[in-house]
């Protein structure tokens, strides 16, 4: 049993880091988020509207051009796209216009731009764009998987360890990028500086509950020594 007698609320906009012993149930949450598990008891309450991004784990199509996976991250663009495409030879006028529109909301002459300077901001150098994602190592490849992530439009982005393969500039330009998105963000990580700069409330996991502090890792530090004080 992970989780029991627990609960927590996280309200639109809120930077929440994720922590707990190695175990606790931290990955297993954001599963349970995502929808890949169900909750033995009790519910899970997301916005029906509300879209969810996350890093995958692994990466299945490595003939894919980097700068082509990482703009699959958005699969309403690539849907579009692909059915324009087939509208187009179908000569179907009325369709094809009503693609466009859905297109320029769906932000597809700048998706491009926008891939790239998430590749640029991980540490991509150009000429790595068109090459193929099996040409990297398995710490470039968790960037790709990061900057997809980050390519997907969404209200809640599930993070879970994304500085693990991450150098400095990376990590600060990371922190920059996340300052700016106007979603709600979840991350689970080790690195409590990264965890520090960007969280705004810790959810501690703590025997099967689940803790909520105000403020980032240090400030989690200081209110739980003075919680453990007045339970002594």
């Amino acid at each position: 049993m992970l989780l029991e007698n627990a609960e927590f609320v996280v309200h639109p906009g809120e930077r929440v880091g994720i922590v707990g012993a190695n175990g606790a149930g931290k990955s297993t949450l954001f599963a349970l988020l995502n929808g890949h598990l169900d909750t033995d008891a009790g519910q899970v309450v997301i916005p029906a509207t509300w879209q969810i991004a996350s890093i995958a784990q692994e990466i299945d199509d490595t003939d894919r051009l980097a700068i082509d996976f990482v703009m699959d991250g958005d699969t309403r663009l690539r849907r579009l796209q692909h059915e324009r495409a087939t509208v187009d030879a179908e000569h179907d006028g009325l369709r094809l216009a009503e693609l466009e529109a859905e297109l320029f909301d769906a932000g597809a002459f700048s998706a491009q731009s926008r891939a790239e300077q998430l590749l640029v901001g991980l540490g991509f150098a150009l000429d790595e764009f068109t090459q193929p994602v099996a040409s990297f190592s398995g710490g470039w490849r968790m960037r790709l998987n990061l900057a997809r992530a980050l390519m997907a439009p969404s209200d809640l982005l599930l993070l879970d360890e994304p500085t693990n393969h991450l150098d400095l500039d990376a990590m600060l330009w990371l922190e920059r990028w996340l300052a700016s998105y106007a979603g709600t963000v979840m991350v689970i990580s080790h690195d409590t500086e990264f965890l520090d700069s960007v969280a705004k409330t810790i959810l501690h996991f703590d025997d099967g509950k689940l803790i909520r502090y105000k403020g980032g890792y240090e400030d989690f530090l200081e209110q739980r020594a003075e919680r453990l004080r007045q339970t002594q």
